[in-house]
């Protein structure tokens, strides 16, 4: 093993023991990104893998660092589906690199989707893929332009990853734990409000008028910790108090 694996694998212990010391799911891919940045890795994502039928692409991001524009438009198009780092991640089980060459291919969304990586300069990577032993089906995901996988590194960014999500797995249900119950009241407001729709179309929809509507939408804010109503319906969909 090189001078630098080695250096790299004290360091990759150093990252596990400081875990624990992360408040969040964010405060644990930044501590990551720090970790791997200088190997030219510019991309983090921490998510499940198989999504069923209709549902976001943000709700299958546990902690992510990337543009918010990228996230944004890899959702709306469904490219979850579609990604052969995806595909490949959900049918092996050891770790993977991978670079466009590997997304050549007949099919249409499966070029596009590679093209669209490369265009935020994301045109390699490395995947770790993580099965659960309740058959939940997850992967940390490491991507860049220019990438150095220096000689023996892999071993140490696979067992980061592996720590990763695992802290960041505990985290989520720390903060799911933590959150205080909303009523039935309560979530139906913010489920039709995630539908764009407005106090007063809420209140038709439910025999209610605008001003319990206004109620419901302020004690839910205050349950949340939100700012206001977009941001409680945020926090609602991420931690799926109700469906979508």
């Amino acid at each position: 093993m090189t001078k630098a694996a080695q250096a790299f694998g004290r360091e990759a212990f150093e990252f596990i023991e400081s875990l624990d010391r992360q408040p969040n799911p964010d405060a644990v891919i930044q501590a990551m990104n720090r970790a791997v940045a200088r190997f030219g890795f510019e991309g983090l994502f921490v998510s499940w893998l198989r999504p069923s039928p209709n549902q976001p692409f943000d709700d299958l991001i546990l902690a992510a660092q990337c543009p918010s524009e990228f996230r944004a438009v890899y959702a709306s198009r469904g490219y979850v589906r579609f990604d052969p780092n995806v595909r490949r991640a959900l049918s092996s089980d050891r770790p993977f690199e991978w670079n466009l060459s590997s997304g050549e291919s007949r099919e249409r969304r499966v070029r596009e989707v590679m093209r669209f990586l490369a265009d935020f300069g994301f045109k390699r990577g490395f995947v770790v893929p993580i099965h659960t032993a309740g058959g939940l089906e997850a992967g940390v995901g490491m991507v860049g332009d220019k990438l150095d996988f220096a000689a023996g590194i892999k071993p140490g960014l696979h067992l980061m990853a592996l720590y990763a999500f695992d802290r960041v797995c505990q985290l989520v249900a720390t903060e799911a734990e933590e959150l205080p119950s909303l009523t039935k009241r309560e979530r139906e407001v913010l489920a039709w409000s995630a539908q764009g729709k407005s106090a007063w179309e809420i209140g038709e929809l439910l025999h209610l008028t605008k001003r319990t509507v206004d109620e419901h939408a302020r004690t839910a804010m205050r349950k949340l910790g939100a700012a206001n109503r977009t941001h409680a319906v945020a926090i609602a969909i991420r931690r799926r108090l109700f469906e979508i």
